[in-house]
Parts: structure tokens; sequence; C-alpha cells
């Protein structure tokens, strides 16, 4: 069974930065697809970022060339960098790993960005 725990959400304001972690158990982490997804107030949940096992990553339209989603194996941690941060970009954000039948998510962390 595969656990993920996300930190780094908090307030911040338009044009900041902020570092998300999402921190994962087991043995399967280095062979795994991880997303970031994010679901502000009233909307549907929305994929933002993925990497995969090799490092190839891609992004949601909205967030291109402000976040990069980053891996480290050795500590079975994935990183979203954001940065230039918009009112948009609040929700909460959702740590993701797919591999095979296993389909884990995180608690989510808020992050709001607000004057």
């Amino acid at each position: 069974q595969v656990r993920l725990v996300e930190s780094g959400g908090g307030l911040v304001q338009p044009g900041g930065s902020l570092r998300l972690s999402c921190a994962a158990s087991g043995t399967i982490f280095n062979l795994s697809t991880v997303d970031w997804y994010r679901q502000a107030p009233g909307k549907e949940r929305e994929l933002v970022a993925v990497i995969t096992s090799g490092g190839s990553t891609i992004y949601t339209d909205s967030v291109k060339g402000r976040f990069t989603i980053s891996r480290e194996n050795s500590k079975n941690t994935v990183f979203l960098q954001m940065n230039i941060l918009k009112p948009e970009d609040t929700g909460v954000y959702y740590c993701h790993l797919r591999y095979f039948s296993i389909d884990a998510w995180g608690q989510g962390t808020q992050v709001t960005v607000s004057s």
C-alpha cells in the first residue's frame, strides 16, 4: 500500500512562490507516474502537472512557464515549484500516484493566492 503526504501549502500574495512536496511510502515510487491535481472551490478537480518514472513532464496550459514538477527518487518525493502565482491558482492541491492497479491520493494541501 502506498501513502502520500503533501506539504508546503499556504497563503501567498499574487506574484509570489510556493514549493509543494509530496512524500511517498513504499518501494514502487521510482517506477510510478506522479501527478499534481488541484481543486478550486465549486470546481472540478483538474490535472496540473505530471512526471513519469523517466522524468518526462506535462503541464496544463494555464501553468506552463510558471510551475515546475520534479522528483527526487532517493527521497521518494515529488515537488511542485510554483512561481508567479495568481489568484486563480487558489485551491487544494493533491498528489496522485499511478502504478498498474495502484492508484493513490494524498490528503491535499491548501494554496491560497490573495492580497
